[in-house]
């Protein structure tokens, strides 16, 4: 199932992190996968990864007693939504605000801007 729409909580970030890196995967490898960053028990990254898949994020499949789980949505849907999550609820769909502060809170190479000008004048071809 494909979410044109993915809300993640921080728990689930890390969790289909894992996933993207593993998949298809069991639960207890993203169990150890995770545990020195989260401490996270197996029933706890089970429960998550179960929740997750009611809300179609993860697809599992059982094949007798063991479960294998895929991500249902790419990382590029996870992060479109999340960041058009946050320029519709923090910055009241205003893009220039929202790249002024993307751009004053971290130290930006001369490759990264190049590529953002880059994307600009790309854009700007387009809208012509």
């Amino acid at each position: 199932m494909r979410k044109s729409s993915v809300e993640l909580t921080e728990a689930e970030w890390r969790v289909i992190k894992a996933v993207w890196e593993r998949e298809p995967c069991t639960a207890p490898r993203v169990q150890e996968a995770l545990a020195r960053e989260t401490g996270w028990s197996y029933s706890t990254v089970r429960t998550i990864m179960d929740r997750m898949a009611a809300k179609g994020l993860l697809v599992s499949e059982k094949a007798g007693k063991n479960t294998t789980f895929r991500s249902a949505v790419t990382r590029a849907q996870a992060q479109r939504s999340e960041l058009l999550y946050a320029l519709r609820n923090a910055f009241n769909d205003a893009l220039t605000p929202m790249l002024q502060c993307l751009l004053e809170s971290k130290d930006i190479s001369a490759g990264e801007l190049a590529e953002v000008e880059a994307l600009i004048k790309a854009k700007k071809r387009q809208a012509k």
